[in-house]
């Protein structure tokens, strides 16, 4: 059974324990331990959480597979990217997945719930920026109709970086 649904500050431990896992298993060999660290003990803590969840232009969901959360995503509406021309389109932040439930097409579901609510706002696409080294994200990406329109620099920590490429798919065709 799934559920999707959208956390509370009061579920923030939880929402924390969850993204660092998730960025750990998709990014966690992506640079120095260092860098890696730096990164998940500056951005993904309580307090950044509690600040994003507090803007309303970020819609937090999570997916619970059996009870058990399995990933969560995060978009802005309304966010324009300078890869593309329309100006009201969405990002997409985030749309992590634990390992252990990689297969089971949780993913899929936690995107198209996102997708609608990108299509029922009358969103003319969607943008993200993806890890050039995430072939499974980039595959899974293109498959939904993204294509990339460009590249950029995610920032890990001041020394480090990792090449991201900027997708884009349209909905108002």
């Amino acid at each position: 059974m799934i559920k999707i649904d959208r956390p509370t500050l009061a579920d923030l431990p939880v929402l924390t324990s969850l993204a660092r896992q998730s960025f750990l298993e998709s990014h966690g060999h992506s640079a120095a331990a260092e860098d890696i660290g730096h990164y998940v003990n500056s951005k993904l803590t309580e307090a950044v959480f509690r600040f994003e969840m507090l803007d309303e232009r970020n819609i937090f969901h999570w997916i619970h597979h059996e009870g058990r959360t399995a990933g969560y995503s995060k978009i802005i509406l309304d966010c324009p990217s300078g890869y593309v021309a329309p100006q009201n389109v969405t990002k997409l932040e985030r749309l992590y997945v634990l390992e252990e439930f990689h297969g089971l097409g949780i993913g899929l579901q936690l995107f198209e719930h996102n997708l609608q609510i990108a299509q029922n706002t009358k969103q003319a696409g969607m943008w993200l920026n993806s890890w050039t080294g995430n072939h499974r994200a980039i595959a899974f990406y293109q498959k939904m109709g993204f294509e990339v329109v460009g590249e950029a620099d995610f920032k890990i920590s001041e020394r480090h970086s990792n090449p991201n490429y900027v997708m884009f798919l349209r909905l108002d065709d």
